[in-house]
């Protein structure tokens, strides 16, 4: 299967982000969604842009048949994110300011990103996984 997927919370990110890193090479494109953890009472993220995003990402990923690796990774309920001290906020590596983001991870880097607010559009996931 080319879609790859592995799933990270804020506190076991740090080792999940090692094995994402250290397979990397073996992808054509290896990406970063940060998305809202889930409801428990109705199994689905707090977050309506994470609603909308999600099935049309994993759509457009699952369609390709290069090998993509997705580390899915979960900021937490709707408090823990809107701390602004939350560790992906101020991570100097992703400096997220909203959810979902879509990120392009190349070469240790961020080589290019979505917003939540575009990041549901079919047309910029093709051309963000293409950019490799």
């Amino acid at each position: 299967m080319p879609l790859k997927v592995l799933d990270a919370t804020v506190s076991s990110f740090d080792g999940v982000f090692e094995k994402f890193r250290s397979e990397a090479a073996g992808n054509k494109a290896n990406l970063v969604l940060f998305l809202a953890d889930k409801d428990a009472a109705t199994s689905l993220s707090w977050c309506p842009d994470c609603v909308r995003a999600e099935p049309v990402i994993y759509k457009k990923l699952e369609a390709s048949s290069d090998d993509i690796a997705l580390l899915r990774a979960y900021v937490g309920d709707r408090p823990t994110w809107r701390n602004p001290q939350h560790p992906w906020r101020v991570d100097p590596r992703f400096k997220l300011t909203g959810v979902p983001t879509l990120i392009l991870w190349e070469n240790d880097i961020v080589k290019g990103r979505l917003e939540d607010h575009e990041s549901h559009i079919e047309s910029k996931i093709e051309a963000l996984v293409a950019d490799k």
